[in-house]
């Protein structure tokens, strides 16, 4: 006699497969950010490496010594602690050692350099017959250096109680002088402006 009956289930067997509702879900928020870390930090790499290639190396910037009497001064000091940390594309560099007192320095990206020096000497061509311009209401003396092959120009303040020179290079634009301009009216007061006599024939 066949016995046609279905087999009755194994209570032991283990191999009952998991239906979907068994399985882990992962929202689609945890998705997103597990794409969205990798592709941001592949941009933070991307950009930083960008940033630095465009930020040149600078070294510091070396400056002879130069007659400059009251470069120890009070005024030398208050106008040192007001300078600028930039000038429009020019940012404040190191200077090299020895540094000497009553300087300071920016340098651009093409690694032209701005210098200012305070409390020289009068400049020696600052006489009676020199012509002044006034920038933002500090007098200043133009020398030129094209007569010694220089693509700058050396402009002195002559109104305040100690002389400042400021050499730009040609080209600079104005940025420069109007930013010391706005530091020597904040801590140096003005006066008389003291040009040498013309001398005779």
């Amino acid at each position: 006699m066949n016995d046609n009956s279905a087999p009755e289930p194994d209570p032991t067997a283990t191999d009952v497969p998991e239906t979907a509702a068994d399985e882990p879900r992962r929202s689609p928020a945890m998705i997103a950010t597990a794409v969205a870390l990798p592709v941001a930090l592949l941009t933070g790499i991307i950009l930083a490496a960008v940033m630095v290639s465009r930020d040149p190396v600078t070294s510091p910037v070396g400056l002879g010594p130069v007659p400059a009497p009251e470069a120890e001064s009070a005024s030398c000091s208050d106008l040192l602690g007001a300078l600028p940390e930039n000038m429009g594309d020019f940012a404040r560099a190191e200077l090299a050692d020895p540094a000497p007192v009553g300087a300071a320095a920016w340098q651009a990206p093409d690694a032209s350099e701005v210098v200012l020096r305070c409390g020289l000497d009068r400049p020696a061509d600052f006489d009676q017959a020199a012509a002044l311009q006034i920038i933002d209401g500090v007098q200043w003396f133009e020398v030129s250096g094209a007569e010694q092959g220089i693509d700058a120009s050396t402009w002195y303040v002559v109104d305040r109680p100690v002389y400042v020179a400021l050499t730009v290079p040609n080209g600079s634009g104005a940025t420069p002088l109007q930013d010391i301009s706005a530091a020597v009216i904040e801590v140096l007061p003005q006066q008389e402006i003291d040009p040498a006599p013309i001398e005779g024939p």
